[in-house]
């Protein structure tokens, strides 16, 4: 099933996830309709303060990006392989230079800047089989990662931005609070008016 993308705005993607437990309800069925979402709304990446749910969970299919003809073979068979569920997720260490890359957000839909992040970052979590584990993880993966960890953490991408450049795309933030843009895909706003 989709579900809605939370839209910018809404308290719950300001809140910190909580961990959940391998009983949560009906987890099984929320992956997959997390999944369903994500590839409804061509995202690589969604996290579940996006759909409602303060908890510690995270999902990323980076195959889109293995399309980009500026990377090597390598990378893109990395990418076009590297899809993931993340529960209960701390990011250990980050690590190397920063580098800039142009994100976007599927809560914060027409609005890309260029956030600086480490190129190298040590996770710990589960995936589905709450099985813990520790990996390392570079590049475009880790990149896509640490924004996805950002929103279990109630991090946005727009606060890694300039004071100018939000200043620049404060009225483009209101509109999307107050529900006057068109997204590609079905979004809930939190000041819409009449909703």
């Amino acid at each position: 099933m989709i579900l809605p993308i939370i839209g910018y705005g809404d308290p719950v993607l300001r809140k910190v996830g909580v961990e959940i437990s391998p009983d949560y309800p009906n987890l099984d069925i929320l992956i997959e309709n997390m999944y369903a979402t994500m590839y409804n709304a061509y995202g690589v990446g969604l996290a579940a303060p996006q759909i409602g749910l303060s908890i510690r969970m995270f999902i990323i299919d980076t195959e889109p990006f293995s399309e980009n003809d500026d990377l090597k073979t390598d990378e893109k068979n990395q990418l076009k392989s590297f899809k993931k569920t993340f529960i209960n997720a701390k990011i250990i260490k980050e690590e190397g230079n920063e580098w800039a890359f142009n994100e976007g957000c599927l809560s914060i839909p027409d609005v890309r800047e260029d956030v600086f992040r480490k190129e190298k970052i040590t996770i710990e979590y589960c995936e589905e089989d709450f099985v813990r584990k520790t990996e390392v993880f570079e590049g475009l993966i880790a990149r896509v990662i640490q924004h996805e960890y950002d929103h279990i953490e109630g991090i946005l991408f727009t606060d890694k931005i300039s004071s100018l450049k939000k200043t620049l795309i404060k009225k483009r933030l209101q509109n999307i609070m107050e529900g006057k843009i068109r997204a590609d895909y079905k979004m809930k706003f939190f000041n819409k008016k009449g909703r």
